[in-house]
């Protein structure tokens, strides 16, 4: 017999977050978030997306022992957006189990007819910043630290529950050339230099790590701007701006960043990456003590061989000009001169062909794929 357990205390909280890790413990290429981040996001006083969110989380047991967990997340600025009374599904993650699964699905659904939502949706967070999608193809690939990994048998029990496809991301695996610029990457070279002279933008000087400060909250108001048409996305509120801003600071340096300007000093394009931090997650367990800031630090540190690629984001005037080459002839160099010989993309939605284009340029190995599905209750 199954039970199912709304949590309603921090102790619980941590239970439902810890789950996941003990799910994937034996398993190599599960990565786990950090528990301290996860945790903050579901505290109503630490995450500004309650201001227009409700989320309950369930557990499900069998006697004593955990085997299920779920989030719902009530949205209403997505809502608004697709004119829809519509409820996310997020933190699903359970053993092969039919019994469990209907029963974790099942909390969500009650709770989504209690508020009148016509559908469900998921795995989608509170915003597009969140993990989102679920694994379908790659199992056999290392995850990064801020996207969902999953068993295969997760997608059959979404069929078996009526969910079907909605949207699907894919994923490349970059392999970088071993010196710069190289054959093809001069063509990259040529068309970014083409482009920023045709429309007479600036790529900022970030000598130092404290250059990009100023720029920081522009970076985000433009990726509101940009991202906004993309499916599950919507528009961050000043107060999460300022959330993002602290989560992602530490991840960005000169040579990880690139941001352009127009004529009017404004702020057009930009890309973040950084060195992968997936193996030091797994070696921390996702906890910063005792020796987890230590695996960070020296991972960050550029002490492996591959770079994540986190944001590009070109304002929706400029898109389709090419902008996005002169993000990547720039960042790309950086990370050849620099020794890494890998990048993963992170998900791109497989219709957004403007940036999938640019892959043409490098060898690549498109190595995952994730889905969001969605099921219509009336």
């Amino acid at each position: 017999m199954i039970t199912i357990k709304e949590i309603s205390t921090c102790k619980d909280l941590k239970k439902f977050m810890l789950f996941a890790n003990h799910l994937y413990q034996d398993n190599p290429y599960y990565v786990p978030d950090m528990l301290k981040s996860q945790i903050a996001d579901f505290e109503q006083h630490k995450n500004p997306a309650f201001a227009y969110c409700q989320a309950k989380c369930f557990l499900a047991y069998r006697k004593d022992a955990i085997v299920g967990r779920i989030a719902a997340i009530y949205n209403t600025h997505a809502c608004e957006k697709y004119q829809e009374n519509q409820l996310r599904f997020s933190h699903a993650d359970y053993i092969d189990d039919d019994e469990v699964v209907d029963a974790l699905f099942l909390a969500v659904e009650t709770w989504a007819r209690e508020l009148g939502c016509a559908s469900l949706h998921g795995p989608l967070g509170f915003t597009d910043l969140d993990r989102e999608g679920l694994l379908v193809e790659g199992f056999d690939y290392l995850s990064q630290f801020f996207v969902n990994y999953n068993y295969p048998y997760y997608g059959s029990h979404m069929e078996r529950l009526g969910f079907v496809q909605d949207v699907d991301w894919i994923e490349h695996r970059v392999i970088l050339p071993a010196t710069y610029p190289g054959q093809r990457l001069e063509k990259i070279d040529r068309l970014a230099a083409l482009v920023q002279q045709r429309l007479n933008l600036r790529l900022v000087s970030l000598k130092k790590k404290k250059a990009v400060l100023p720029y920081v909250k522009d970076i985000f108001n433009l990726y509101n701007e940009a991202y906004l048409k993309l499916y599950g996305m919507v528009a961050l509120t000043p107060a999460q701006v300022d959330k993002y801003v602290g989560e992602f600071l530490p991840l960005v340096n000169q040579r990880t960043t690139a941001i352009l300007l127009n004529e009017q000093e404004k702020v057009v394009a930009f890309g973040v990456v950084a060195p992968s931090i997936s193996l030091a997650q797994r070696k921390s367990g996702g906890k910063m003590f005792p020796l987890g800031w230590f695996h960070l630090l020296r991972a960050l540190k550029g002490k492996n061989d591959t770079l994540d690629l986190f944001l590009i984001a070109v304002h929706p005037k400029l898109q389709g000009k090419g902008v996005n080459a002169i993000i990547l002839s720039t960042l790309l160099k950086n990370a050849i001169e620099d020794g890494f010989k890998y990048a993963e993309t992170g998900p791109m939605l497989e219709t957004n062909a403007d940036m999938l284009s640019h892959w043409r340029y490098f060898d690549t190995v498109q190595h995952k794929r994730r889905r969001a599905y969605y099921k219509r209750l009336f």
